[in-house]
C-alpha cells in the first residue's frame, strides 16, 4: 500500500521548518525586514526508506535587494541546525 505522506516525510518538512524559522532569526540582524517566506523542500525515499536527499527552495517576501536576499539565504543555509545535522549523518538507536 502505498500513502502519499509518511513518517518519514515529517524528515522534509522538519528541513523546511528549520530553514523558514532560520530565516525570520537571522533577517533581524542582517537588517532586513522579511514580509513573508515560503520554504518548498521535496526529496524521496529508496524500496528500503533510505532518504535519496532532500532539496529545499526559498521565496522571499522582502524589500531587501538581490544581493541582501542571498546573504541571508547562505548563512542559514550554514547555520540551520536541521538541515546541518543531516548533512552530517546521524545514528539513531532504540534503548
Amino acid at each position: 500500500m502505498r500513502a502519499d505522506f509518511t513518517g518519514a516525510h515529517l524528515l522534509h518538512l522538519a528541513a523546511a521548518g528549520c530553514v523558514l524559522n532560520d530565516l525570520y532569526r537571522e533577517a533581524g540582524p542582517l537588517g532586513i525586514t522579511l514580509d513573508g517566506v515560503r520554504v518548498t523542500a521535496r526529496g524521496g525515499f529508496d524500496e528500503g526508506w533510505a532518504s535519496t536527499g532532500i532539496v529545499y527552495s526559498v521565496e522571499l517576501d522582502t524589500a531587501a535587494s538581490a544581493q541582501e536576499q542571498q546573504a541571508l539565504v547562505e548563512r542559514v543555509d550554514e547555520v540551520a541546525e536541521i538541515p546541518r545535522a543531516l548533512r552530517v549523518g546521524t545514528r539513531v538507536e532504540r534503548r
